[in-house]
């Protein structure tokens, strides 16, 4: 059994996309950051459909080097293969919507790092690993990374390993173009044609745009450019032709496009054609190595390639292998894909990164109970919270499945230093005790401020609530918190709702259902649930089902602690551990609440206030673990 589906071969990059939507790439004011480079891309959307993939590639020995190689691990992507170049850098490209025809971008790979793979780069066992071989015409314009393609292809040809190719034609990056030319997408070239002839006999299938099959056959007619590729190679190939589809071609190339093998296709708006060719071969890929025939693998390309086109950047917009069916069982319900809500619930749900499927959560975002505390002080608190963060990561010592809640008003140099040690980290919005609720007044009235949040902060809202609040308080809750969700989703933050009706009014086993359904009545579908140790079983279930009948997909649930004592809360954790969306919990005052004054009034150091932290934090971890374990 091969360990791989599928290694690509070629580029790597960061790619900053422009913003604002409609402007010039001179003017562009801000700018998001992805991944990018067509064999990066292709790995990644494979491996959201569910192949195994890796890439062969360099990046630079730098912040930007690193964060391909994480965020291609967070895809689930195999990094074994990448590797860094201690002397060049990790390619760089610009790139923007100017309108429904024009995609601007400029390539920043003059000596970068992934132009120096080289054939030392290639190991023989790795590529045995593998169902299938994909390389991209770019690492063919180069003598040394050319020699390290085709070693990788002759090893995977020797082995009985699958081979593709990618066309991926970029005049620039072939030398027969301007730097500000890397929009152009043909221009007609004896010797890349050349080049490219040499090759096509060491794949099996091989992708292009008509333009692309026109610079490999050597002719801008499309027909003859195809039998001029079959003259060189039995390759199947598949011609993809815009928004008329895509055919496939196994024998003779017959004498019209229109006899060639087709799939179903999806009339959508288009949006961004960036990477789009990407997620159709993403597609195609999954089809053919999981043996379907050409018409259903080309139905699954023209839908990847559908939401590639819908959505802004190239490997975000790939769609999950759920999301995909979802899509085409249901269809197009609406042209402007990514503005079909239910579809981009799935998309965001499905293609969420890390496994948080337990969560031992020390929270101390607690702010009025710190500054209510006898010896307080702002730089106490914050001094403080420090120590809470120092007993968490002893806790945690470097393992998965550990959490922290923490404020930005005192907490923010332990809430900065906590981004990158690997721990969930939760940061609370609320206005602390406001019902209704209102938010802290740093995030503006814009909630402008969730721009500038580290992209691992979870937004934290605690909603005092209950099925009997008068309807404008209801209403008015509603839009507040909505307005949270919505800015939160826009800056690709995940969202955590709390709510604790106890404290408002009688709570029977169907009270905190009935609120949650009501939240999901009014487009709110939070990433995380923080919900009361209840004390029945069917509370549970119904609150568990609740969630679920709205959102499969959701993260989970964590309980809360209300600074109850250690037996009271084993009581709950055993209750809670019986369902399995519950992760884990979330408990702040019966961890530090006694630490906490006695530090405030000097009567204890740094080191005892910690390390008596930490041994409740842990003896609570404990406590989870065995009821989870015992439950199942």
């Amino acid at each position: 059994m091969s360990r791989l589906d599928i290694i690509t071969i070629g580029r790597s990059s960061v790619d900053l996309y422009g913003a604002q939507v409609g402007g010039r790439l001179e003017d562009m004011g801000s700018f998001n950051k992805y991944i990018g480079g067509s064999p990066t891309n292709i790995a990644c959307g494979t491996a959201r459909l569910g192949l195994k993939s890796a890439v062969i590639t360099r990046v630079g020995d730098e912040h930007m080097g690193r964060f391909i190689c994480e965020q291609l691990a967070r895809e689930g992507v195999d990094t074994r293969g990448v590797i860094t170049d201690p002397e060049r850098l990790t390619a760089l490209v610009l790139l923007g919507i100017r309108d429904e025809e024009r995609f601007p971008l400029i390539f920043y790979r003059e000596n970068c790092a992934d132009m120096a793979l080289s054939e030392q780069d290639i190991d023989p066992d790795f590529i045995k690993e593998a169902r299938a071989v994909v390389a991209t015409g770019t690492h063919l314009s180069h003598p040394q990374v050319e020699a390290a393609t085709l070693l990788a292809l002759k090893i995977a040809r020797a082995n009985g390993i699958q081979t593709a190719l990618d066309i991926d034609y970029r005049p620039n990056l072939w030398g027969v173009a301007g730097h500000g030319d890397g929009e152009s997408r043909f221009v007609e070239s004896e010797k890349v044609t050349t080049k490219l002839q040499s090759t096509l006999h060491f794949f099996d299938l091989i992708v292009g745009t008509e333009e692309e099959f026109h610079i490999a056959g050597g002719t801008t007619d499309t027909l003859a450019a195809l039998k001029a590729v079959r003259a060189v190679s039995e390759a199947t190939l598949v011609c993809k032709r815009g928004a008329a589809g895509a055919v496939a071609f196994e024998g003779d190339i017959p004498d019209s496009l229109d006899l060639g093998q087709t799939g179903a296709g999806f009339p959508i708006e288009v949006f961004n054609v960036l990477g789009a060719g990407d997620g159709f071969f993403s597609g195609l890929l999954k089809g053919w190595l999981d043996g379907e025939d050409w018409p259903t693998a080309l139905k699954y390309a023209n839908a990847c390639g559908a939401f590639a086109v819908s959505r802004h950047g190239c490997t975000p917009a790939y769609p999950s292998l759920k999301e995909l069916e979802f899509f085409l069982n249901c269809g197009v319900q609406r042209p402007d894909l990514r503005n079909d809500a239910e579809l981009e619930q799935i998309h965001w749900a499905t293609n969420r990164h890390a496994d948080w499927t337990t969560l031992r959560t020390f929270a101390f975002d607690h702010r009025m109970q710190l500054e209510e505390m006898e010896g307080y002080t702002p730089q106490k608190g914050s001094a403080f919270k420090e120590l809470c963060l120092d007993a968490a990561l002893q806790v945690q010592a470097g393992q998965n499945g550990f959490g922290i809640l923490c404020d930005n008003r005192i907490g923010r140099t332990a809430l900065h230093r906590a981004s990158g040690t690997g721990l969930w980290i939760g940061r609370p919005t609320e206005l602390p005790g406001s019902r209704p609720i209102e938010f802290e007044p740093e995030l503006g009235e814009d909630l402008g401020q969730l721009g500038e949040w580290a992209r691992e902060n979870v937004v934290k809202l605690l909603v005092f609530a209950h099925p009997d609040d008068d309807a404008e308080t209801r209403a008015r809750q509603e839009r507040r918190v909505k307005h949270l969700f919505t800015a939160a989703r826009r800056n690709g933050l995940e969202f955590l709702l709390e709510i604790i009706p106890s404290k408002v009014g009688a709570v029977d086993d169907e009270t905190s259902a009935i609120l949650i359904n009501q939240f999901y009545a009014a487009g709110i579908y939070p990433d995380w649930w923080k919900l009361e140790p209840f004390k029945t079983d069917p509370a549970w279930t119904n609150a568990v089902a609740a969630i679920e009948s709205n959102d499969p997909n959701v993260r989970g649930i964590v309980v809360l602690g209300l600074e109850a004592e250690e037996a009271e809360l084993a009581k709950s954790f055993a209750l809670a551990a019986r369902q399995h969306l519950v992760r884990g919990f979330a408990v702040g005052r019966t961890i530090f609440g006694n630490a906490a004054r006695a530090w405030m009034r000097g009567e204890i150091s740094d080191a005892e206030a910690r390390d008596e932290m930490a041994t409740k934090f842990r003896r609570l971890c404990e406590i989870w673990d065995t009821a989870r374990e015992n439950a199942t």
